[in-house]
């Protein structure tokens, strides 16, 4: 299978998002670099600190 990509210009104007899950990245083009980011409106004295869980090694 051969597959030709041509990239071209993008232009977005507005971008709505109305609802995210858990884990969510939003791509618009080439994309380089992904650097994680948290935002909460939960206020810090709510939250309930628990351990880490280790992840399973294969």
């Amino acid at each position: 299978m051969q597959m030709t990509v041509i990239n071209k210009e993008i232009n977005v104007i507005s971008i709505r998002v109305t609802s995210v899950s858990t884990s969510s990245v939003l791509m618009v083009g080439d994309t380089e670099v992904i650097k994680c980011s948290s935002i909460t409106d939960t206020p810090p004295e709510s939250l309930v600190p628990t351990p880490a869980a280790p992840l399973p090694s294969r």
